[in-house]
C-alpha cells in the first residue's frame, strides 16, 4: 500500500498527522463520484462526505455535504456569508487552482487549501466519516468531531431538503 500512495494522499496524511488526527486510509477502485466511492468502500452514502469547491469573488470556499444529498447554494451562501456571486467552481478552475489534488477529490480540509469551509450538520450524526483524500483511489475514515476540531468550519444545514414542507428546521436529522 505504501508504494501506491500518491503525493496528494501524502500531503493530506502529513497535514492530519501534524494535527494529531486519528484516521484510516481506505484504498478502493478508482471512482469519480462520492456516491460511487461510498459504494466501492461499502459505506452508507450518508456517512460519505463530498467536498465541493465554490468560487466567490474573494476566492474559494468549501462546502462539505453527505454523498447522498445535494447542495442548496442559497443556504451555503448564507452560512458562509458569501456574495451573490458564489457558484460551483469549474473543473478547469479546480485543476488550475488546486493542482495538488485530482479534480473532484478535494479533501474536506479548508485550512490546508486554504479556503473557508462549511460542513453540513447531517455529517455530525455519523460515528466515522469517509472523505476524499486527494485522489480517486483513496479515502480517509475520520471521526467527524476530529474534523471539526482541526478545520473549525461553520456548521449549517446546507443541503437541499427532500420535503419542502420542512425547509426551515432540522426535521430530517436523526433523533439523539
Amino acid at each position: 500500500m505504501e508504494a501506491d500512495r500518491t503525493p496528494a494522499l501524502e500531503a493530506v496524511v502529513e497535514w492530519l498527522d501534524s494535527r494529531q488526527v486519528s484516521y484510516d486510509v481506505v484504498e478502493h477502485p478508482e471512482t469519480f463520484a462520492a456516491v460511487d466511492e461510498a459504494r466501492a468502500t461499502g459505506v452508507d452514502p450518508n456517512a460519505m462526505a463530498k467536498t465541493l469547491a465554490l468560487h466567490d469573488r474573494p476566492g474559494y470556499r468549501l462546502a462539505v455535504i453527505p454523498a447522498s444529498r445535494q447542495l442548496d447554494l442559497a443556504r451555503a451562501r448564507e452560512a458562509l456569508g458569501a456574495s451573490s456571486h458564489l457558484r460551483l467552481a469549474t473543473e478547469a478552475e479546480m485543476a488550475r487552482d488546486f493542482s495538488s489534488f485530482e479534480v473532484g477529490a478535494l479533501p474536506p480540509l479548508g485550512p490546508m487549501l486554504p479556503a473557508p469551509e462549511v460542513v453540513d450538520v447531517h455529517l455530525l450524526y455519523v460515528d466515522r466519516l469517509l472523505c476524499a483524500a486527494g485522489d480517486h483511489r483513496h479515502a480517509l475514515a475520520v471521526d467527524p468531531r476530529d474534523l471539526l476540531r482541526v478545520v473549525e468550519p461553520r456548521v449549517a444545514d446546507i443541503c437541499q431538503h427532500r420535503d419542502s414542507t420542512h425547509d426551515t428546521d432540522f426535521s430530517d436529522l436523526p433523533r439523539v
